[in-house]
This record gives structure tokens, sequence and C-alpha cells, in this order.
């Protein structure tokens, strides 16, 4: 693993650490995704509060 790879890697973490810990914190939840920029449903938003990705975008950073 180069140097790139690895930056990447921490920088990745890092967004799921914060992320995880803005849905523990139950926080209110975003009404548009930060990434794509649609609308998070409301069913979404009160699944999981705190929520700032759509689930196709949340699905696609968990896999990456």
């Amino acid at each position: 693993m180069d140097h790139a790879q690895r930056l990447e890697e921490r920088e990745r973490n890092a967004g799921i650490a914060e992320a995880r810990a803005r849905l523990s914190s139950g926080g209110e939840s975003a009404t548009y995704c930060a990434y794509c920029e649609e609308p998070i449903p409301e069913g979404r938003r009160k699944a999981m509060p705190g929520c700032t990705l759509c689930r196709d975008c949340q699905e696609e950073l968990e896999t990456m």
C-alpha cells in the first residue's frame, strides 16, 4: 500500500467515524444528501437520527 492509499484510507475512516458519532448523538438529520444532494426520505431521517447521506450514498461509502 503506498502513501496515497494510506492517506485515503485514513480520511475515509475518519469520515466514517465522524458519521457514526453524529448518529450515536441522535442529532438532527439532514434533509438532503451531503454527497449527491438528493432529498433524504423522511423514513430514513426518522430511522437514522443524525444521518447526512441517502441510503444509496451510505451503502456506497460502506463498500469502498
